[in-house]
């Protein structure tokens, strides 16, 4: 079975699935030797490796690039970030045919404006609905071998709540397989998200960001079936370096 098969699988399994994320084929590697079912290439962890902020500096050759060299490093599913498409709907099918030859299961798209910023910032502006659901439907013309194809809202700090349920009521009509609400503030908040999407959910989760940590059975229960982890294996790291 192929990585998108599995990731496909596990999803529509119920199951949850927990995705370090990691920023090349090494640290790929270690999160599939310590067991885990999925890897997350985190965008703003392949920036920070590169030596940029994660404010869509980088192009989606390099992107690209780096994917391929995480998906050829191991055998799990690897999810990508590819930010916004890099550019309008069109660039965003560009990308997404360069993510697929690199191997990667899944991609998230974001509905930020480009150039972006990292989900946890402030001050973020982002599309119009019908305008990020154009881009959802260019992108998944050109999926091929089922892969998943995820669909983030940045709109919460932008819009609020109930207009960003609304956006990801649409992106989910529009095609997207899996919904990303990103950067909910409360435990009310992500249960309510649960509650009221029915499209298969995921949710970013770190140390010291916007969202508070929930266990896994609860987020289970509420719907949620993928848990990025983005940027703690390399925060170990470059504590590692310091010390």
């Amino acid at each position: 079975m192929s990585p998108t098969a599995r990731l496909r699988t596990m999803i529509e399994a119920g199951e949850i699935l927990v995705a370090p994320g990691c920023f090349d084929g090494l640290s790929a590697r270690l999160i599939e030797q310590a067991g885990f079912r999925a890897a997350y290439a985190s965008g703003g962890a392949i920036a920070r490796g590169t030596g940029v902020p994660d404010l869509g500096l980088m192009d989606a050759g390099e992107c690209a690039a780096r994917m391929e060299q995480i998906a050829d490093a191991v055998d799990i599913p690897v999810i990508a970030d590819a930010d916004t498409g890099y550019g309008n709907a069109l660039n965003a099918r560009r990308a997404v045919r360069r993510f697929m030859r690199a191997g990667v299961a899944a991609i998230h798209l974001e509905d930020q404006t480009f150039p972006k910023k990292c989900g946890h910032y402030d001050d973020k502006s982002i599309e119009p609905t019908h305008a990020f659901c154009q881009k959802i439907a260019a992108v998944k013309d050109v999926c091929a071998d089922d892969l998943v194809l995820i669909a983030r809202s940045d709109g919460l700090a932008v819009e609020g709540f109930e207009a960003t349920i609304d956006r990801c009521q649409a992106y989910a009509e529009a095609g997207a397989d899996v919904i990303f609400f990103e950067a909910p503030h409360t435990v009310e908040q992500i249960r309510e998200i649960g509650q009221r999407l029915t499209a298969p959910l995921l949710i970013n989760m770190f140390a010291g960001g916007k969202t508070p940590m929930v266990p896994l059975s609860d987020l289970a229960d509420w719907g949620y079936r993928i848990v990025i982890v983005p940027s703690d294996l390399q925060r170990a790291a470059i504590r590692a370096m310091q010390d």
